[in-house]
């Protein structure tokens, strides 16, 4: 095995592996043979994720096996954590009848418990949603089950937003995989609730998943065409907007990780409209938008980009008292923080990341872009706090 404390070797052994030349490599990812050779050197101990992304799908591999995200949780019993999830998704109580022996699982209980779990997730307590996702799953898979024609639609809908904050989670933890099928369980369950709009928003989702795994020529299409299919034709609701209005920014970010700018900025140009049409921050199917969103999507635009400059002076358009969920808003200060890094504002950067991980301490463990921006770090100066950050979230100097 290769030293994973070191992305070049990681990056040589799988390249060998599959018996590549360092040339046929780079053509397969599209990116310079010279990229190639430096980090296999250890000339060059990073690259965008752009780029480590395309390199991850050349070698056949997610990218949290090149950057080695994948961090377990804490303390996980037998009740608990991936393997847990993945028992309760792939559980057979449908075929055998059984769905449950617990007491009665009624419609307020579900909601109770799904409400809970957004809170969990939009704060990046992975840790407690490893505890509480396995038996909310199994809970209202029994409630839709039992349920009633007129209250089955909303139990539904439940169930589809708690495999949809599992997808998500899995996702974080380095599970793409199981992600995928949690997400495609969650699309099932909504298509059953009959709400159009929920069923959008987790095209939506699909397109993000798409996108953490470097699938760029097809999450842009397919957010892009939930989008067109959302379009406002006369008078529609706010939710109807916002939903519309987030897909059009999935579809923005797709389009800038996928080299097309130009479908970016007509993309992020058409939800800044929508934006202000609405008036106001919304919330709906636990999908923030507004126009805090619209900033946050045009600065990773512009840090996807490397136009490091303008993601900044982007960002300081964000309104301090932005509506934006703990998660979102942290990812928000990762992309600060590397361009930060990246025009050499290595203090500005430190403090950016130090202030994400004391609002967000669980979440940033689990994240890729604050870990790389930690790593270049390290390799222009060692202060004591950025090596007790780095040793706090696992990022190490490659």
């Amino acid at each position: 095995m290769a030293d994973r404390t070191n992305l070049g070797a990681r990056i040589r052994e799988l390249r060998v592996e599959v018996f590549l030349t360092q040339r046929e490599l780079a053509d397969r990812a599209g990116v310079s043979v010279d990229l190639v050779r430096k980090l296999e050197h250890g000339t060059r101990q990073t690259a965008s994720i752009t780029s480590l992304q395309a390199i991850a799908r050349a070698l056949d591999v997610d990218i949290a096996q090149l950057l080695d995200k994948a961090t377990p949780l804490p303390d996980s019993g037998p009740e608990s954590g991936v393997v847990a999830i993945r028992r309760a998704l792939t559980s057979v109580d449908s075929l055998t009848g059984i769905v449950t022996d617990g007491e009665p699982v009624t419609v307020a209980d579900v909601e109770r418990e799904t409400i809970y779990a957004w809170g969990a997730y939009w704060g990046g307590r992975y840790g407690t949603l490893g505890q509480v996702l396995p038996q909310a799953i199994t809970r209202a898979r029994a409630a839709e089950t039992n349920a009633s024609p007129l209250a089955a639609p909303s139990v539904s809908s439940l169930l589809a937003q708690l495999l949809q904050i599992t997808g998500c989670t899995l996702v974080h933890l380095g599970q793409p995989d199981l992600a995928w099928l949690a997400v495609e369980r969650a699309r099932a369950a909504a298509n059953r609730s009959g709400d159009p709009l929920l069923s959008a928003t987790l095209l939506g989702t699909v397109s993000w998943l798409l996108l953490t795994q470097g699938r760029y020529g097809e999450a842009h299409p397919l957010a892009q065409k939930a989008a067109a299919d959302l379009e406002p034709a006369g008078d529609v609701s706010a939710p109807h907007l916002s939903v519309y209005g987030s897909l059009l920014l999935t579809g923005a970010t797709a389009a800038g990780r996928n080299k097309r700018p130009g479908d970016a900025a007509d993309l992020l140009a058409e939800a800044h409209d929508v934006a202000h049409q609405l008036g106001t921050d919304r919330n709906d199917y636990e999908t923030a938008f507004g126009l805090p969103q619209v900033i946050m999507q045009t600065t990773d635009v512009q840090v996807v980009s490397q136009r490091f400059g303008e993601a900044l002076r982007t960002a300081r358009r964000m309104p301090r008292d932005a509506a934006l969920p703990l998660a979102a808003r942290s990812r928000h200060l990762a992309d600060v923080a590397h361009s930060q890094a990246q025009l050499g504002q290595h203090d500005k950067a430190l403090d950016t990341l130090l202030a994400m991980e004391n609002a967000a301490p669980d979440w940033i463990k689990h994240q890729t872009l604050p870990k790389q921006t930690v790593a270049h770090l390290l390799r222009q100066e060692r202060p004591s706090r950025l090596r007790e950050l780095a040793a706090r979230i696992g990022s190490q100097r490659d």
